[in-house]
């Protein structure tokens, strides 16, 4: 190839002849399409790497029909969780060649969310993904003519929803079960907010361990995921005189770590008075002190599974069944077995 020829940008007739194949061979391999031999598919990608070639997203999106672009709806404050979320699907997405058109709202009433529709819609986008922080955002979003696939990142499973989301029960419960494990008889309960499904979710896990082993499930005090929610709460549980609860399950690490520093302030000793166990294991648990236990999202994992849930959606138009991935324990300084004698389960 000339000089000149290298200071222009390679378009994809270049692409094809330095391949030595037609410039429709060339699109089919730009855009994922069969019928192509792996030797020729090979030559295509050599030329496409060594022209520096960069297709039009737009042109493809006139052969395929496809914008290759996926609409992202974040819904509340941008908490751990969510956020986390967020970077692993658009990860996941990257990894797939895929766009992703975001649209952050704090409000998640029904004309809002509509106007982010239309503006995802506008961009033609192939499918929408809600992240889903609150019941409110399902809620302002039903109804609504979307036209393209709708995948729910929320773990209610809701009727009417393609959802996907992390195990929220299935973590609680191995929380529960873990503290039961070490011998703790009063396990008390600091929730996330009642509207926030995977607070329910985290409650009904923490409920059902208890019940399984005939042990009380007193009302549990409820928080925002906020480190001061946690303190203020922590405070209110430290003043119990009698002090009769051994362990502590918190909804999220930075309520717990809130809830830490109160007991800290009120003398009780961790793990040797009380043992603490929070949900999400943000980078900051494992320095905590003691080092918190808590339990592992994987939202890494998670993107990847919301990406190809989506993709056998935008394909073939059907879902076998909702996926929820397991979140893991991760057990550090935090717990300890009960205080006293163990008593039988």
């Amino acid at each position: 190839m000339s000089t000149e020829d290298k200071a222009r940008v390679a378009n994809i007739f270049d692409v094809a002849r330095l391949a030595g194949v037609s410039h429709q061979t060339v699109s089919r391999v730009l855009n994922d399409l069969p019928n192509v031999r792996p030797a020729t598919r090979t030559r295509v990608e050599d030329a496409i790497k060594q022209l520096r070639y960069r297709p039009s997203t737009a042109a493809r999106s006139l052969v395929t029909r496809r914008s290759r672009t996926i609409g992202l709806i974040t819904t509340g404050n941008p908490d751990y969780g969510p956020s986390s979320i967020l970077l692993g699907f658009t990860e996941a997405a990257r990894n797939a060649r895929y766009l992703v058109s975001i649209s952050s709202m704090l409000e998640t009433d029904v004309a809002s969310m509509r106007a982010a529709v239309e503006l995802l819609l506008s961009q033609n986008v192939e499918a929408i993904v809600l992240i889903a922080a609150h019941r409110g955002a399902l809620e302002a979003i039903q109804g609504i003519d979307l036209g393209v696939p709708l995948i729910a990142v929320e773990s209610s499973g809701r009727v009417g929803f393609h959802s996907v989301s992390i195990d929220q029960f299935r973590g609680a419960y191995d929380a529960t079960e873990h503290l039961i494990g070490l011998g703790h008889r009063s396990i008390l309960h600091l929730a996330g907010p009642e509207d926030s499904m995977d607070a329910t979710e985290r409650v009904r896990g923490w409920r059902a361990a208890l019940s399984e082993h005939g042990l009380v499930a007193l009302e549990p005090l409820v928080g925002d995921w906020s480190p001061g929610s946690g303190y203020r709460l922590g405070q209110l549980y430290a003043a119990d005189p009698a002090r009769s609860f051994t362990a502590l399950f918190v909804a999220n690490d930075q309520m717990a770590l809130g809830a830490m520093h109160a007991f800290s302030q009120a003398g009780i000793r961790i793990p040797q008075d009380v043992s603490v166990i929070g949900f999400d294991d943000i980078p900051e648990a494992e320095h905590l002190t003691p080092p918190l236990t808590t339990i592992r999202q994987d939202f890494s994992e998670l993107g990847a599974t919301v990406m190809s849930t989506l993709l056998e959606l935008i394909l073939d138009g059907t879902l076998e069944e909702a996926k929820h991935p397991v979140p893991h324990l991760v057990v550090r300084e935090s717990t300890a077995p009960a205080p006293g004698p163990t008593p039988a389960t």
